[in-house]
């Protein structure tokens, strides 16, 4: 019998990402349809997540359901420039210099970082787009592309070609709530910092800097990471990615 996937549309509070589940409800991946990042749960999958995408965008439902062997593999003698333009490339043909942020964050893993990629809060459809543990601590991440545009960030104001955004207030409460939930699940004493990754020309006020929110040019990640000072041990980091990955972590 073939396995199944289901591709769901999910679009709220300005994002447009579709979600590829197996049947079993274990999460095989994601495509962000605004910048084109192709997130899977495991490297191996990238390839079936990006043609579950493309079946869904040749598609005129609100889910898709489709056998792997049989609808996936024809999707490669359909190859669509439309849905080219929607996916971008892989990796490999983008370069170093465009990989996804997900992509640069998997990086940290020989230095005893964990990813954990689409991180679903609750039942209202909130998802942490990465939440990252490792020596320097637990972080979530997310990325605001303003291409050609001018983000200047302050201690508490962020603006794109003058225009204010929320992205420091949405970035620290999605830290705090992600912080209480882990706090809820038995990780006590855990801090949990909320991280901006801007595509476009980011200025730091050097006179008002952001404080409790690390703001990083994309270039700046992984590397940014690499030079924080140790705060967890390896068990730790262990242990917390664990239950990380638990879906009862995060269903409250």
């Amino acid at each position: 019998m073939d396995e199944v996937l289901t591709v769901r549309r999910w679009r709220r509070y300005g994002a447009d990402r579709l979600y590829v589940t197996h049947e079993t409800g274990a999460q095989v991946g994601s495509v962000d349809l605004q910048s084109g990042e192709v997130v899977a749960a495991d490297p191996v999958l990238e390839a079936r997540v990006r043609r579950a995408a493309q079946a869904y965008l040749r598609s005129d439902v609100p889910e898709l359901v489709l056998p792997v062997t049989s609808e996936l593999a024809s999707i490669d003698a359909l190859e669509d420039p439309r849905t080219h333009a929607w996916l971008g490339d892989t990796d490999d043909e983008r370069g170093e210099r465009g990989s996804p942020v997900g992509a640069r964050l998997e990086r940290l893993a020989e230095d005893g970082w964990q990813a954990v990629h689409d991180v679903p809060l609750g039942r209202q459809g909130t998802v942490v787009e990465h939440l990252l543990i490792g020596p320097g601590g637990i972080f979530t991440v997310s990325e605001r592309r303003h291409p050609g545009s001018h983000v200047r960030a302050g201690s508490r104001t962020m603006h794109v070609d003058g225009r204010s955004v929320a992205y420091l207030r949405d970035a620290r409460l999605e830290a705090s709530r992600v912080q209480g939930l882990l706090h809820s699940a038995g990780c006590a004493g855990v801090a949990v910092r909320g991280v901006l990754v801007i595509t476009g020309d980011l200025e730091r006020d050097v006179q008002d800097p952001p404080q409790d929110v690390l703001v990083l040019a994309r270039h700046e990640v992984p590397n940014a990471f690499r030079r924080m000072p140790e705060r967890l041990d390896k068990v730790r980091v262990s242990a917390f990615a664990q239950m990380a990955r638990r879906r009862t972590t995060w269903a409250r």
